[in-house]
């Protein structure tokens, strides 16, 4: 039974072209289906989230995170009675237009773009990728998604304004997105904040220690756990503590969630869409211990020197090429070619759109062809 506020599927407001429904798949099972399908998708599984394989081969990488966070996602909406489908399907989705590198690409990528008075957004070229590059149907371009997927990947974690971006005004801007959307940017956090905790601890670049002073909610855990098993071995205490962490962050977002839902006595998705604010929210005190976690991250292991040398690599790989295919665009592939030479192409977002496709090894090989 979904609550009167969740999206209800049979209400969809459809796909770009109509298409007719499946024996046994909703239409956003069906979503679901055709993101873990495409190219774009499975190329996660080679793009960097924090660590390369460098470190290790058993850390995460996006796609493993993103596998996590539609996990997480499902079993919130679940509790909060939404649609477990859309929000499945939005995970699952919500970093499809990550360049490789993670975060170290994508400043650079937007770096290069800026300097052409472009720029680059990953939710925009999610959006790019689903409409457009995946070609798997012969009845139309890119996936077909439903309006409420393709309103998902705009605005589950930015609010876009009309009149900066006109290409977008049919995803209704000026309301809010649906519940199943505001969760992805808090389920998302809630993995990366405990994967990356627990992926900087196995590579030794954080110290149990650190953690525990440095991570006031993982300290309160940790003495939990001290308690309930005093001899047991570090690590699994450690592995105790952080689940407990994720576990707390979960309950948190579920009960918040539910109480302002309550309390603006929201019973219809047009108040959810109406509201002056998401819905979805931790409550203070969590808010600030994730804040409180996210700031240690940044401290001490994403902007760390061990990874320093790494994230200046990829920013110069990125840089190098982006300059390299400028200067000499028929060295691009024949389909990248055409693509520029269409009327109104813009080579520098050509040229953009084909290093965000890349893989972190593709890069590479690209980079030692073309600028060593």
């Amino acid at each position: 039974m979904l609550a009167a506020y969740a999206v209800q599927v049979e209400h969809s407001r459809g796909r770009r072209f109509p298409e007719p429904q499946h024996p046994y798949r909703n239409d956003f099972q069906r979503d679901r289906d055709r993101v873990i399908h495409a190219r774009a998708f499975r190329r996660l599984e080679a793009k960097t989230q924090v660590f390369t394989r460098r470190y290790s081969d058993h850390f995460r990488n996006r796609l493993t995170h993103t596998l996590e966070v539609s996990q997480i996602s499902r079993t919130i909406a679940g509790a909060l009675q939404l649609n477990v489908d859309l929000a499945e399907a939005l995970a699952l989705v919500h970093d499809i237009g990550h360049p490789p590198f993670g975060h170290a690409g994508e400043k650079a990528l937007d770096a290069a773009m800026r300097e052409y008075g472009l720029s680059f957004d990953h939710n925009l070229h999610a959006l790019r990728i689903v409409e457009d590059f995946e070609q798997r149907y012969a009845a139309f371009r890119g996936l077909n998604l439903t309006f409420e997927v393709r309103e998902g990947i705009i605005k589950h974690s930015h609010d876009y304004n009309a009149v900066e971006h006109p290409e977008l005004t049919e995803y209704l801007l000026d309301q809010r997105p649906t519940l199943e959307a505001q969760l992805i940017d808090l389920t998302d956090e809630i993995a990366y904040n405990t994967a990356d905790l627990d992926d900087g601890f196995e590579s030794h670049l954080l110290t149990l220690e650190q953690i525990r002073e440095g991570v006031p909610v993982f300290e309160a855990c940790f003495l939990d756990v001290e308690r309930i098993y005093p001899d047991a071995v570090d690590k699994l205490k450690f592995n105790e503590a952080l689940k407990r962490m994720l576990n707390r962050f979960v309950d948190d977002l579920v009960r918040n969630t539910q109480k302002r839902i309550r309390e603006a006595r929201i019973a219809t998705l047009d108040e959810v869409r109406e509201h002056k604010e998401r819905l979805a929210a931790f409550s203070p005190a969590v808010h600030s211990e994730r804040q409180q976690a996210k700031d240690f991250l940044y401290e001490n292991l994403y902007f760390s020197p061990a990874l320093a040398d790494e994230k200046d690599d990829a920013e110069r790989v990125v840089r190098e090429l982006f300059v390299f295919w400028m200067d000499h665009p028929q060295a691009l592939p024949r389909n990248y070619q055409e693509k520029a030479g269409e009327k109104n192409a813009s080579l520098p977002r050509v040229i953009c759109d084909y290093i965000a496709g890349m893989t972190d090894n593709f890069i590479f090989e690209q980079y030692d062809k073309y600028c060593r």
